[in-house]
């Protein structure tokens, strides 16, 4: 099975087993994206759980928007890595140029897929940090947890984008991914004293 077929269709210990081979994908940007849906939908639970809450029915239809939207970035970004691991391995023989060229475009490509979920995960430690505030006292602390999850996929998903961009650090792409990870972490910060404070 190559690291590009649909993720979401395995079953959890299939995806465990396919993460633990010696293949190089998918990694850690699929994860990023995994975990991050995953912490979107602790937020949509939060909400439809949180009964007298108002806007529980708004923040779980946008937890759900935000899962639907980073879930496939998983494959995406495998089979974007695969094809940035390709075009690294052409012969040294093909002319410079053309080498160079598709070595950058494979690479550009490979950073664009992390840095869409960095931008996912900092809006879901957003939501999430807005549901650990409103939402049932009690599921407070499952709120932080997404947030918390989100945090840590918005990071690892910024690392890859400067790993895989290997240009300066004043690319617009590592500058937007840095300021999605301090979102995040921002984010997290007001989710956790939230579920501390909770009555």
């Amino acid at each position: 099975m190559a690291a590009s077929d649909d993720l979401l269709a395995l079953p959890l210990g299939g995806l465990l087993e396919q993460l633990a081979t010696d293949a190089p994908a998918p990694g850690g940007g699929a994860v990023a994206a995994l975990v991050t849906a995953m912490s979107a939908g602790l937020v949509a639970m939060v909400a439809r759980a949180s009964r007298g809450w108002d806007e529980a029915a708004g923040t779980a239809a946008q937890a759900e928007r935000l899962r639907t939207r980073v879930a496939p970035l998983a494959a995406a970004n495998a089979q974007a890595y695969e094809e940035a691991l390709a075009a690294l391995a052409l012969p040294e023989e093909i002319e410079p140029e053309v080498r160079g060229g598709a070595i950058g475009d494979a690479l550009g490509r490979a950073a664009d897929l992390p840095l869409r979920i960095a931008a996912a995960a900092a809006d879901v430690a957003l939501l999430a940090a807005h549901a650990a505030e409103r939402g049932e006292p009690a599921l407070r602390p499952d709120a932080a947890v997404a947030a918390l999850l989100a945090e840590a996929a918005a990071r690892s998903a910024a690392q890859l984008v400067e790993i895989n961009l290997t240009t300066t650090e004043a690319d617009d792409r590592v500058i937007r991914s840095r300021g999605f990870a301090e979102t995040a972490a921002g984010a997290a910060a007001r989710a956790l004293t939230s579920a501390r404070e909770a009555p």
